[in-house]
């Protein structure tokens, strides 16, 4: 083949859709073109085409450190020399232990299953909940979530997350699950007493019906809006979990591990959950992994001679060395400098005080690395509200990756973006309010 056939191919290949390829929450048909990233830079996406974008939102909210931090792919790599993959059945490994060690006393619970992803990691703290109770002899079938909830994708993560567009087509699929209200607030929100003490009062009817567990995000719904709440709220939850007699269950998949200003968002808020997942930040963005963290009496119940008493669920690639490498490195860099999220809603906060006098935005919020607003914008609120991809494409133009849910605008960058680089996100966004 010629350089020019060769070179026309690569033409008609730009401007279009790579013929294997399917891409996550995208309509085909109507969805721009993506763009081919080639290589990352601390908070920067270099492309092959057009200026460098700041990750406004950390690559869907897992890159914790930066894109191409020396320390994390060191780690990788020398992990990968030596021990690539075994199987966790039979055997165990160093990084597998000293992570186990390590997320036992970030998290104050002693036991780490080992999963993939965000969705299974929830999915095995509601397989362990609801088989808690079984073998206790005393099975409960009531699973609690809240309003805007999202835990996941696969079908355990689905039931117990809002029942909407996403899921529609699977909802005969669907195990029963009790809902609740979540009272989500904003700066100056004159109601949050009022919507709070409301939810309480029909979780507590509730939890009446006997309930294996209660799942809920800590302090912040992600992909429900950057929905918010109050660490009082989440306190009086779990004062009413306990006198149920149900588990408590912290998905902690996007607020673990700084994001929220503490080391995890149950931290800030004040609560012991019984099971927590996480995910996304755990390799610090590196590498697949899930973790669901359980305490000794959850654990204890599933120990014995009867076979039946056995958590039976596993992964190929559980414990995988290289992202137990990763997560232990991304751990050594937080514990280094803890400073970095705990002071990062500092940052944010004297830029998002600006921005909340434009006409444009209401319900401005702020906790930890994640500042979040509302467009006061005509249409209905949600996913599909034609505001958000206006927002994304003018920030496109000014150098900021965004990816807004609908009428709701967040940022929620890496630690490691500069002043200067974080000054021009608000700057993109003010431009685009201007425009909308």
């Amino acid at each position: 083949m010629t350089k020019d056939a060769q070179a026309a191919m690569r033409t008609t290949a730009d401007q279009s859709r790579h013929p294997n390829l399917w891409p996550p929450f995208t309509q085909i048909e109507s969805a721009p073109l993506p763009q081919r990233v080639i290589a990352g830079d601390g908070a920067l996406l270099l492309r092959e085409q057009g200026i460098p974008l700041i990750d406004a939102i950390s690559s869907w909210w897992v890159t914790l450190h930066g894109h191409g931090h020396p320390v994390m792919a060191k780690a990788i790599a020398d992990q990968a020399a030596r021990l690539e993959q075994v199987i966790f059945a039979d055997f165990t490994h160093e990084p597998a232990e000293r992570l186990g060690e390590r997320l036992s006393k970030l998290t104050g619970l002693d036991r780490l299953f080992f999963s993939d992803n965000g969705s299974t990691a929830v999915e095995v703290a509601l397989k362990i909940a609801c088989q808690w109770w079984v073998n206790r002899g005393e099975p409960r079938h009531q699973i609690v979530a809240f309003d805007g909830a999202y835990h996941g994708d696969t079908f355990g993560a689905m039931a117990v997350g809002e029942r909407n567009l996403f899921s529609e087509p699977f909802d005969d699929k669907l195990f029963p699950v009790a809902r609740c209200p979540w009272p989500a607030t904003w700066w100056d929100d004159p109601d949050v007493d009022a919507r709070e003490q409301a939810a309480l009062a029909v979780l507590e009817t509730t939890l009446q019906q006997p309930t294996a567990a209660v799942i809920l995000e800590p302090l912040l719904q992600g992909a429900g809006g950057m929905a918010m709440v109050r660490g009082t709220f989440l306190r009086q939850v779990e004062m009413l979990v306990r006198q149920a007699g149900a588990l408590l269950i912290a998905d902690e998949v996007l607020t673990g591990f700084g994001r929220c200003g503490d080391w995890f968002a149950c931290h800030r808020a004040g609560i012991q959950p019984d099971l927590m997942a996480l995910s996304k930040g755990l390799t610090g963005g590196c590498l697949p992994m899930g973790v669901t963290m359980a305490s000794e009496r959850v654990f204890s119940a599933f120990v014995g001679a009867d076979p039946s008493l056995t958590l039976w669920h596993g992964h190929s690639f559980t414990a995988n060395p290289l992202g137990c490498a990763a997560a232990n490195a991304s751990l050594d860099l937080l514990q280094q400098d803890p400073d970095q999220f705990r002071g990062f809603e500092a940052r944010h906060r004297p830029h998002l005080e600006q921005l909340r006098a434009h006409p444009n935005v209401t319900r401005c919020r702020l906790t930890g690395t994640v500042a979040a607003f509302d467009l006061s914008v005509s249409g209905d609120a949600g996913y599909l509200n034609p505001a958000g991809p206006t927002i994304k494409r003018i920030a496109l133009e000014h150098g900021v990756f965004l990816r807004p849910l609908g009428q709701v605008v967040y940022l929620l960058p890496p630690l490691c973006i500069s002043n200067d680089q974080l000054g021009q996100c608000y700057k993109a966004i003010a431009t685009a309010l201007d425009q909308i």
